[in-house]
């Protein structure tokens, strides 16, 4: 029963304390799942593992902003208790989803929760079926905004470690003497993401910090050449190359040369048409075994693509003007200096700076049906992180607000892009509650704008975060790894 049909509670303070001993009680058996079995439990996206009661409890309120009632956890205890109960090998488990479908179909039809779960988990019951055949090596070949993302994911998501284990990463020296510490510094507090969740220490004698038990070697190069991987321990890996001072085949190639390396992901949009541009989710079924270098193109090309493919697929997009308002990057000066490109030489705190952006053209590489429809452009804003694309678009078709957004919810709970675009009908949400943002974007309903056959979208994008959870998506195709996911698509 949702908490639209459950009647008001005569006394709130009771009701919290009773969902806050059924979230509390959650956590050990989500623990459990996680370590003995390898099963991930998410709420409508959110993942439970590592997070504390009252996160939990805040997963179930958000489902409001997607769902027309709000998640409670007297429906969703039962179903993470009856999985834990049950012997499931490896596998992704949505209990919030599944909660719903239950309630809104077999519990109607008078199939008990164990039956129906039992029949959802079929293919996983007693299974020792691994997510890959053996563990995969990663480097982080840079160790800037997106490599320390990077790294926080890898080591979030090691799991039993039989899956991507982060190995090493690649840096210039930069000459302090305790040039270590300040790495494991700079990945322990991030003034924008917050602390790192966990435990770092530094073994200068190794050369190496760990992180939550990952081992992880500092190897000081200037170019990838100087560097034998083997010597390290490490064989057949995959570098994730966020630097990009390399973008075309020439360049990254000299990654496949080192000794240990076979294949690349290039966290930037590639130079040339030789190397495959992937928005995952949208056109990573076009990444093949024999491909060594991929680029997981740009953080808006990822923000914009995902509802473009959407809107196309349901309305037909005849023209379209694509707006970014960005958070500035490392790339801009943060007082008034000397720079190649036009504008950005101004400081970046102080001024909002327009600009060119690729990403408009980008869009053509992923969804060639859009090639010559969108033109684009840029401006830099002073805020550090998550940004804002406005998608003034021209359809085939006259329609309305109440139909696109309707539209875009279901694709955001219910398509194949709902990992890639999240939903919002907040009318007083702002940037920076978008802030670690897993998605590639979150479609902002209150803002959208429909004239006929004209449309207005508004669509945030942690641009750090949210970027660095699709490559990270990618990181495990490359690398093969492949989960059983519940529920299945619809």
């Amino acid at each position: 029963m949702t908490d639209k049909q459950r009647e008001r509670p005569g006394d709130y303070f009771k009701d919290w304390k009773d969902r806050e001993a059924l979230a509390e009680a959650m956590l050990p058996l989500v623990g459990r799942l996680y370590r003995k079995n390898n099963v991930k439990t998410y709420i409508y996206g959110v993942n439970l593992v590592n997070q504390s009661t009252l996160q939990i409890m805040k997963a179930h309120r958000a489902v409001r902003q997607v769902e027309e009632n709000e998640l409670s956890v007297f429906e969703t205890f039962p179903v993470i208790k009856t999985l834990s109960e049950l012997e499931l090998g490896t596998a992704h488990i949505d209990a919030g989803r599944l909660a719903v479908l239950y309630e809104e179909g077999a519990k109607r039809q008078g199939i008990s929760l164990e039956d129906y779960l039992r029949q959802q988990m079929a293919d996983v019951i007693g299974s020792d079926a691994k997510p890959i055949d053996r563990p995969r090596d990663v480097v982080l070949y840079g160790f800037g905004r997106i490599g320390r993302l990077m790294a926080r994911l890898l080591i979030e998501k090691t799991g039993g470690g039989d899956t991507l284990r982060l190995r090493a990463i690649v840096v210039r020296r930069g000459g302090a003497a305790d040039d270590l510490v300040k790495r494991a510094s700079l990945l322990r507090r991030d003034s924008i993401h917050g602390a790192f969740e966990g435990t770092i220490r530094v073994d200068e004698e190794r050369e190496s910090f760990i992180a939550n038990g990952n081992e992880i070697k500092v190897i000081y190069a200037s170019n990838p050449a100087e560097i034998d991987y083997t010597q390290y321990g490490i064989e057949d890996a995959i570098v994730v190359d966020n630097t990009g001072v390399w973008k075309d085949t020439e360049g990254l190639s000299r990654h496949l040369q080192c000794k240990g390396i076979s294949r690349v992901i290039l966290t930037a949009p590639s130079k040339g048409d030789d190397i495959k541009n992937i928005v995952y989710g949208v056109n990573s079924d076009q990444i093949e075994d024999g491909d060594t270098i991929i680029s997981a193109a740009s953080c808006t090309t990822n923000a914009i693509v995902p509802p473009l493919k959407a809107i196309d697929d349901k309305f037909g997009i005849v023209s379209g003007h694509v707006e970014t308002v960005h958070a500035y990057t490392n790339d801009q000066n943060l007082i008034d200096n000397y720079h190649t490109a036009s504008r950005r030489g101004r400081s970046a705190p102080l001024n909002m700076v327009l600009t060119e952006t690729g990403a408009a053209k980008a869009v053509a590489k992923v969804l060639p049906q859009l090639a010559g429809k969108l033109t684009g452009n840029a401006i830099r804003v002073p805020t550090p992180n998550v940004s804002m694309a406005i998608l003034n678009l021209r359809l085939e078709k006259e329609t309305s607000k109440e139909e696109v957004n309707d539209f875009m919810r279901y694709v955001a709970l219910h398509s194949p892009l709902r990992r890639q675009v999240d939903y919002t009908n907040s009318p007083e949400v702002v940037s920076s509650d978008m802030v670690g943002s897993r998605h590639a974007c979150i479609f902002d309903a209150g803002a959208t704008i429909v004239n006929g056959a004209n449309v207005v979208l508004y669509t945030w994008y942690d641009n750090e975060f949210g970027y660095s959870c699709q490559v990270f998506r990618i990181l495990e195709q490359m690398a093969g790894v492949h989960y059983q996911v519940y529920p299945k698509e619809q």
